[in-house]
């Protein structure tokens, strides 16, 4: 029997493209998204079903992984959907600041809640986050962003403990920049204390030079994940989350935050 695989924010970015890839290996795909009346490829594929899905809304969660179920098993559980919210934590509003948490780290937790009984009951299953290597390194300007990324990081260590006996995995995925449309759908806060900052460390990021991977590429780590058997709870990946990561296991957290502040001071 071909397995199933259940995917938030698959509307677009590295979601599309697991669930494309996911569908072109044989599994069959439940990708979800706000508004998937707008979706115009995944609905072509005749191994992908399309639900309405906002991680914000507790209620829609649960009716979703119900549906998902009442399909048939689930076997991974990938979740996907979130937004970066970037700039001065002074300029952000408190609604910003609920609604992160909200969508990048409460949706992931109330979306694999839903799923935990069904999959302690198969004593199988396996639950993948996209995180970031935001949540092993904090940038500056996006503390908010970074905040919901740590969260994952020590919500879902402490999760695998709780959830191995079972038989049921927890990993993350921790890309560094992506060439999504996330950028378009990010959210950016301005002060003026703060714009000089802002404005070098985006160039930074921005610099053609920069390593940046492909949604495809992150997809197949994605797919390695689900595939590979082992235990593994975190994926680095990406050529620039991999140098930097390293970076900051070889000289240390104090070292490594110093080397930010000179390299953007620099800029």
């Amino acid at each position: 029997m071909n397995k199933t695989i259940f995917i938030t924010g698959a509307s677009a970015g590295l979601g599309k493209a697991t669930a494309k890839l996911f569908a072109a290996k044989g599994w069959q795909v439940i990708a979800t998204m706000r508004k998937p009346e707008n979706e115009t490829e995944l609905n072509l594929l005749p191994t992908v079903r399309l639900l309405p899905l906002d991680v914000t809304d507790v209620a829609q969660i649960k009716t979703a992984a119900q549906q998902a179920l009442a399909w048939g098993p689930v076997d991974v559980v990938f979740n996907n959907a979130g937004y970066s919210l970037l700039g001065a934590l002074e300029a952000t509003t408190d609604e910003q600041l609920v609604r992160q948490m909200e969508t990048n780290f409460l949706g992931v937790v109330r979306v694999t809640q839903a799923f935990i009984p069904s999959f302690r009951a198969r004593k199988a299953g396996l639950f993948i986050t996209t995180s970031s290597s935001a949540g092993l390194m904090a940038f500056p300007v996006s503390s908010m962003y970074d905040a919901s990324k740590w969260a994952l990081e020590g919500w879902s260590e402490s999760l695998s403990y709780e959830l191995s006996q079972f038989g049921i995995g927890v990993k993350n995925i921790e890309p560094g920049l992506v060439s999504t449309d996330m950028a378009e759908r990010s959210v950016h806060v301005s002060h003026p204390a703060y714009d000089e900052l802002a404005h070098k460390f985006f160039a930074l990021i921005s610099n053609p030079a920069s390593l940046v991977s492909t949604p495809d590429q992150i997809a197949q780590v994605v797919y390695q994940a689900a595939t590979d058997g082992t235990s593994t709870l975190r994926y680095v990946c990406g050529e620039d989350a991999k140098t930097l990561y390293a970076q900051r296991l070889a000289v240390g957290d104090e070292a490594f935050r110093q080397g930010i502040q000179q390299m953007i001071a620099a800029a």
